[in-house]
């Protein structure tokens, strides 16, 4: 179907298709966007950037010529005892891992207050703290397939970047970083290439957890973002222009919850005023303390803007990260499952050959709760459990507030008629569903 530059394409949620640059409202000529960058090898071009524990163990004096009995038996039950409370500590310390393993019952994604496995501390410097998680943050390089007008398949290379966040190999990046990418590839801080394979990815959060076969690689440690205040102190540490790895910019938290809408997907992002370039998507964010608040995955990319950053808090990243290891995709999100088109012009409608206006079905996705449910291309959505229908962020807004097994009734205008719908809404798998695409791609 042809459109008009009117005309709106939306996805299953009521997002454009068409994927346009984040637009900063009432100035046209600013624009948010991806911070990774891409390049074609057959032109070797750039492309469109898309954009801490201390101890102080003092040895006791000794009392010279002492041959008290007493003393030496206090001396003994003391040793005793803090070997005791040695041994119970590690086995509470095993306990607590337990909790979080992977199926091959290695740790992964703890969190910690303090993390001592760190340099850095409440009094830390700059320098101490990139010296803490410098071996955390990883180059990301991806290759993947590409068609051109001419049907010829070509590979474009793209570069962004990585967070270790456990030891035996998995790594916390951005899914449009590696999103389509048919070769993943790791270069961590001491030089080492890894290839990497694909463990789980989430568009919506714009997540993605990819997995290297290395043991004993350092993990950063989650911070509680919902702790974070404007004014602390963040630090970038990434891969700008997929050539520049382990370069550090430090700023401040400008924002918390700042909502920003990109591609379609309205998220809720850290602000902050750090240097952010194209390759640092993926990279970590971290404080005063070495610890990882956030992901960094936007920038703005327009002439004249400086410190418009923005970063995943680290808590929506360790939740999404940990499902995506234990099931490979988010659980207990729902998807309609459509792509719909607004109609708001006589102009359009008559393209369309309708005559009213609102939002209709262009395409309904194989074995989506919409197609079990009987939805068709061509229906204009009158309401939804009663509610009149005329914008498609209203129907993006329901499908986000509901939960695995809704039922949503649907009343829809096909031809003349009137037909009325159950639609059952079951959990929606995003990264198998990537993976069909891919492979229908190919």
């Amino acid at each position: 179907m042809n459109t008009n530059e009117n005309n709106q394409n939306y996805n299953t949620d009521g997002q454009e298709n068409n994927q346009p640059n984040w637009t900063i409202p009432n100035d046209n000529s600013q624009s948010i966007s991806w911070d990774t960058i891409s390049e074609d090898t057959n032109t070797n071009d750039v492309n469109d950037f898309y954009t801490q524990g201390y101890s102080d163990d003092k040895e006791p004096k000794k009392k010279e010529n002492s041959k008290n009995v007493k003393v030496i038996a206090i001396t003994i039950a003391i040793l005793l005892a803090s070997t005791a409370c040695g041994f119970a500590g590690s086995i509470l310390g095993n306990q607590l891992m337990s909790k979080n393993t992977d199926s091959n019952g290695n740790a992964v994604i703890t969190k910690s207050i303090v993390n001592t496995a760190n340099t850095a501390g409440s009094t830390a410097t700059t320098a101490d703290v990139v010296t803490a998680v410098a071996d955390s943050v990883v180059e990301i390089s991806t290759e993947t397939v590409q068609t051109n007008n001419f049907l010829q398949q070509y590979i474009s290379e793209g570069a962004g970047s990585g967070v270790i966040i456990d030891s035996n190999g998995y790594i916390l990046t951005n899914n449009h970083v590696i999103e389509g990418a048919s070769k993943i590839q790791v270069r961590t801080k001491n030089g080492n290439t890894y290839d990497a394979k694909l463990i789980g990815t989430d568009a919506e959060s714009d997540l993605a957890v990819i997995k290297i076969e290395e043991t004993g690689l350092k993990a950063a440690v989650f911070s509680d973002s919902s702790k974070l205040v404007v004014g602390e102190t963040a630090i970038a540490v990434g891969n700008p222009l997929g050539e520049l790895g382990g370069t550090v910019t430090q700023g401040i938290i400008s924002a918390l919850d700042r909502e920003i809408t990109i591609e379609g997907q309205t998220m809720n992002l850290l602000q902050i005023d750090a240097a952010i370039n194209p390759g640092n998507s993926g990279g970590g964010l971290f404080n005063s303390s070495g610890e990882l608040i956030g992901i960094v995955n936007a920038k703005t990319s327009a002439s004249g803007i400086e410190g418009l950053g923005f970063a995943i808090p680290s808590n929506t990243a360790q939740k999404v990260a940990t499902d995506l290891i234990e099931n490979g995709y988010v659980s207990g999100k729902v998807k309609l499952g459509v792509t719909m088109i607004e109609i708001n012009d006589k102009v359009t409608a008559a393209q369309y050959n309708v005559s009213d206006f609102g939002v209709y079905i262009a395409q309904v996705n194989a074995n989506s709760d919409a197609y079990y449910g009987g939805l068709k291309a061509g229906d204009r959505i009158v309401s939804i459990n009663g509610e009149k229908i005329e914008t498609s962020s209203q129907i993006k807004e329901i499908i986000e507030n509901s939960s695995v097994g809704d039922k949503l009734s649907f009343v829809v205008k096909r031809g003349t008629k009137e037909v009325n719908l159950e639609i059952t809404l079951t959990e929606y798998n995003s990264s198998a569903s990537a993976f069909e695409n891919t492979q229908n791609n190919q």
